[in-house]
């Protein structure tokens, strides 16, 4: 009986060890040195000419990766065409708002010619995130490596995982908080608006009949703000596109938390961070000093980019990304 106890600690403990090597595996920014030392150049160059071709490809870049590490972790699934089920990319909060898929699959191209089936839809993510947000006047920083692609993607879990832009500050700690970032994180986080783009859907509730009152407008709003709000956005017309997110029109800078903290953010979300003693300090901190805030957010967005990440045999390198491999589930 002894032996047979002692026989059992030892596949047990042999699967713990699996299971780490697995799930619990770090990322490394030296994680594709020998395999494809070229990869953050070339998805650099390829980024840059995106951008270059068309602005609104930068919050693009950077969008597509938040939204994919708040489903299922940063595992590509954002990118995954539906199959035999709905999509992450056909959630209501994607949907016709997600850009960036066909860019992915060009710079997956490059990487492919230079590393063929050694680099991640994943990482690739990270990797275009960053370059995008650098290539607009954001900070450099380091992005660890080694995600594996994941099988499954979840139109459900999409719709429950992502926060929305007229959640209360209660609300979006606790979607944070959800995924292992802090409220900090959060606000930092938030500063991603400053090259953000939005359309008058998320913008008329604060304008017209707010909270159900007839002819109302949202107090948090200034007044001066909230007219020219509503010459851009009448209240009949939510696909009327209201342009850039902060006064300073695509670049990546702590504009964003002038306007927050001036009540001239668009969405509730953004106002919701002024109704916090802690959300406004670091709205304020935010706002006097750009160097500390862009410094802050890429370590967020590094913090952000481990959520839940597959790493040794519990994923795969996707051929193409938007479609799993064919020993895949999906």
């Amino acid at each position: 009986m002894a032996v047979v106890g002692l026989r059992c600690q030892v596949i047990l403990f042999a699967l713990l060890i699996m299971a780490s090597v697995a799930y619990g595996a770090k990322l490394s920014k030296s994680h594709y040195y020998r395999t494809c030392p070229k990869l953050e150049t070339v998805v650099r160059n390829k980024v840059n000419e995106i951008v270059n071709a068309d602005l609104g490809m930068a919050p693009g870049l950077l969008r597509l990766h938040f939204h994919d590490c708040f489903v299922r972790g940063c595992d590509g699934s954002v990118l995954l065409n539906s199959s035999s089920n709905s999509a992450e990319m056909d959630a209501p909060p994607n949907a016709g708002s997600l850009r960036g898929f066909a860019e992915v699959d060009s710079i997956k191209a490059e990487v492919e010619k230079a590393c063929p089936g050694v680099v991640s839809c994943a990482d690739i993510l990270a990797l275009a995130a960053r370059d995008a947000v650098v290539k607009v006047g954001g900070k450099y920083w380091s992005v660890p490596l080694g995600r594996k692609d994941g099988f499954i993607s979840s139109l459900v879990e999409a719709n429950s995982s992502l926060p929305s832009p007229f959640m209360t500050f209660a609300q979006l700690v606790e979607n944070f908080a959800a995924v292992g970032l802090n409220a900090k994180d959060m606000v930092i986080l938030s500063g991603g608006h400053t090259i953000g783009q939005a359309h008058c859907a998320v913008v008329i509730p604060r304008l017209y009949n707010f909270s159900g009152v007839p002819g109302a407008t949202d107090p948090s709003l200034d007044p001066t703000f909230a007219d020219m709000l509503r010459t851009l956005c009448p209240s009949d017309e939510p696909l009327t596109f209201v342009g850039q997110m902060d006064a300073t029109n695509g670049t990546f800078d702590n504009e964003y938390f002038t306007d927050v903290k001036s009540q001239r953010g668009l969405f509730s979300s953004d106002a919701a961070l002024l109704t916090s003693p802690l959300g406004r300090r670091i709205v304020r901190e935010s706002a006097a000093y750009p160097g500390s805030f862009l410094r802050e957010f890429g370590k967020s967005m590094v913090k952000m980019g481990n959520i839940d990440v597959l790493t040794g045999s519990a994923g795969e390198i996707r051929r193409v990304c938007s479609a799993v491999n064919n020993n895949g589930n999906y």
